[in-house]
């Protein structure tokens, strides 16, 4: 099986390494980490496992591998339509899957393609150096899913590949559900560790908890004004499973945001906090803790 991995930073370049062991790989990834690569290999460490990955890795897609069973996007939300546009002739009518974060992904991919899978993962992937990374939490098995429902046998043939490669994943017929779950997650934890610089374990603090309680809240409300149903139907459900499941998981962890921060680059705030906060606008709803934080953000990009 053929599987080419577009926009690969640390997730990326850490799917196709341990994908690698099970399949014929190619990631695409920017010149000085697809350079590291090729010279030394990628270095895992963390609760994956520790060890060298070797696999095929440049910074464009060599035309033997323009034709692939799967194609996985896992660059940043911010870069989804580029990549897309970049690599069009590639993906038209292929399998393409998006492991990314945010809302609004699936369905740009979705004008390049007719054949889209959501795939959702909560893991904690930090660089250590161009070539290597470490995976420090993981809060729940990789969920992949038809998009916008339902699921078929290229679905499980691919949560199956990435079980076979150590990866936890499951097939799911409601993935756009399991997306909105990990948004939440994310609108919950991901810029207020950013913004305080502290990892998420911190923000069980009861003035950050305050925050947090007041972004689930709108996003739920915003949630239910878009026909979107979670496995924990009230806020106050998915906050007492944040705080003693998600958080504790996920501790050590420090936000992308964060790293996205430090590096002076863009974050993917306008699909996550600022995705609710505008959805919130389109049904006359008020989002006043999303839209202060996604306001934070903004600022904090322009330092």
């Amino acid at each position: 099986m053929k599987i080419v991995v577009l926009g690969a930073g640390a997730v990326g370049l850490t799917i196709a390494a341990k994908l690698s062991r099970v399949a014929d790989v190619h990631a695409v990834a920017r010149a000085r980490h697809a350079d590291a690569v090729r010279e030394r290999g990628l270095f895992l460490t963390g609760i994956w496992g520790e060890g060298t990955y070797r696999f095929s890795c440049s910074e464009d897609l060599p035309p033997a591998w323009r034709a692939a069973d799967y194609f996985i996007i896992t660059a940043k939300s911010t870069d989804t339509e580029a990549v897309c546009r970049q690599f069009a002739d590639a993906i038209r009518g292929q399998e393409v899957v998006s492991l990314q974060n945010g809302i609004g992904n699936e369905e740009v991919i979705g004008r390049f393609t007719d054949r889209v899978i959501g795939a959702m993962i909560i893991t904690g992937f930090e660089w250590r150096g161009d070539a290597a990374v470490h995976v420090s939490v993981e809060a729940a098995p990789m969920r992949l899913g038809r998009f916008p429902s339902g699921t078929d046998e290229a679905v499980v043939r691919l949560a199956s590949l990435f079980s076979e490669a150590g990866i936890r994943a499951e097939a799911t017929g409601a993935i756009r559900s399991d997306l909105w779950s990990k948004t939440l997650y994310n609108c919950a934890l991901n810029p207020l560790g950013a913004i305080m610089n502290v990892p998420y374990g911190a923000l069980a603090d009861p003035h950050a908890w305050a925050v947090v309680t007041g972004i689930v809240r709108e996003a739920y409300r915003v949630m239910e004004a878009e026909g979107i149903a979670l496995p924990r139907a009230t806020p106050e459900e998915y906050l007492e499973y944040l705080r003693t499941v998600q958080l504790p998981a996920t501790a050590a962890h420090h936000s992308s945001m964060l790293q996205d921060l430090a590096r002076g680059q863009k974050t993917e705030i306008e699909f996550m906090n600022g995705a609710v906060a505008a959805l919130a606008r389109r049904h006359g709803l008020d989002a006043p803790y999303n839209a202060c934080i996604a306001e934070l953000i903004r600022f904090r990009e322009r330092l």
